[in-house]
Order: structure tokens, then C-alpha cells, then sequence
């Protein structure tokens, strides 16, 4: 399946990066998949067309993000919201009339799976202890990359990990970001799981 960007930012833009994590998703063909970090929406449209080629209507996507840039959530780490190509500006600003990096934006981008998809707006540090991870069979970790937000996020995909689900942590193994890389096998080696490092180093796979 080919990884389409929508005309909006994503993570996976080097080239193969996305057609390769579709294909790691699709081995396990998850029926509830969870995103940390949905930046503009991209990964989870193709995740939601991929879902709904091997299930149908039925499955759920939920996927979690600050969705703004403010004072209370300045220590994370936001990628660039601001595009390089003034006809995206220009799009977004006058004929979308949206913020790509909104709750509201990335619900337009979804809405033919509106049905399926659950959007939640906060930190992943404070909301995501709150989300029922007993029926999610496959994570998204690419939020917080700071050492302490990896950590949490991981704690609380234990109960996923531990019912035969997956975890996927993106960044693992980038230069400029040695909190994920540190915190991942940490975890890893505290609670004895299965942990193979994909596409280069890009991707941890987390599994018991």
C-alpha cells in the first residue's frame, strides 16, 4: 500500500519510511489502533484507508496529540507546523481556512472514517493513563521525546504489550534524540520484552 501524505506534513516523508510501516502494521492487522502524536493526520488517514481495506467498518483508530501550541505545553518538543511550500501556506490559510496542526483540521482529514476515529486532545503524560488499553492491539508511540514522556507512554502500553499486542516507537534511533533511544531499552530490559529495531534504526518494535 502506498503511504499518501495528503498534501500535509508527516514524520514518515523519507521515501519507502511510510509504505514500510504500513506493512508492519499490516502483518498484525490490529482491529483497535492507537496514535500518540497525530501531528497533521497523515499516518492515521493511512492507517484508517489500510484498516478499512483489510476490516471494513470495523475497527477503531484513536489517536491522541496536543493539537495546539501554547504556554502549558512550551516544554515539548512540537515539530515545524509551519509549511516550506507557500502554495500549502496559502491552501491551508485561504481555501481550508485551518490550522493543519488542529483537533479540527485533522478531523476534516478523517471524516470519511468518521465513524471509527476518536480524536483526543492533551498530553499524553496526564491523558493517556486515562484511556482503556485493555482492546488496543497496536501503538503509534511518536509524541513527548523527552526521557520522562517515552517512559510514561511505555508504562502505559504495558497491558497492550502484555495481552500480545505492539508497540511501534518511532525516532529510536536518531542522533538528536538519545531520550527515546534511553528510554525505550530501559524499558525493554526492566520488563524482559522483545524489542527489534527496523528501517535503519528509525522504528523500535516492542512485543512480550
Amino acid at each position: 500500500m502506498k503511504y499518501k501524505k495528503y498534501f500535509r506534513k508527516t514524520s514518515l516523508k523519507q521515501k519507502g519510511v511510510g509504505e514500510f510501516f504500513l506493512e508492519e502494521v499490516k502483518k498484525k492487522s490490529p482491529k483497535t489502533f492507537l496514535e500518540v502524536g497525530v501531528f497533521h493526520g497523515v499516518t492515521a488517514r493511512n492507517i484508517c484507508e489500510l484498516l478499512y481495506q483489510i476490516h471494513k467498518d470495523d475497527f477503531k483508530y484513536i489517536g491522541l496529540d496536543l493539537f495546539e501550541e501554547n504556554d502549558e505545553n512550551k516544554s515539548e518538543v512540537i515539530p515545524n507546523t509551519i509549511f516550506s511550500n507557500p502554495f500549502k501556506r496559502l491552501f491551508f490559510k485561504y481555501i481550508k481556512k485551518q490550522n493543519p496542526y488542529s483537533k479540527e483540521a485533522v478531523e476534516d482529514l478523517l471524516k470519511k472514517f468518521k465513524n471509527n476515529v476518536s480524536l483526543i486532545k492533551g498530553n499524553s503524560n496526564l491523558v493517556l493513563k486515562e484511556i482503556d488499553m485493555s482492546k488496543i492491539d497496536y501503538v503509534f508511540l511518536d509524541g513527548g521525546h523527552a526521557y520522562e514522556t517515552v517512559k510514561n507512554d511505555l508504562e502505559c502500553c504495558l497491558e497492550v504489550i502484555n495481552s500480545n499486542g505492539i508497540v511501534m516507537c518511532d525516532d529510536y534511533n536518531f542522533g538528536h534524540l538519545p531520550d527515546v533511544k534511553n528510554a525505550i531499552d530501559d524499558f525493554v530490559k526492566v520488563n524482559n520484552f522483545e524489542c527489534q529495531i527496523l528501517c535503519d534504526g528509525r522504528f523500535a518494535k516492542i512485543e512480550k
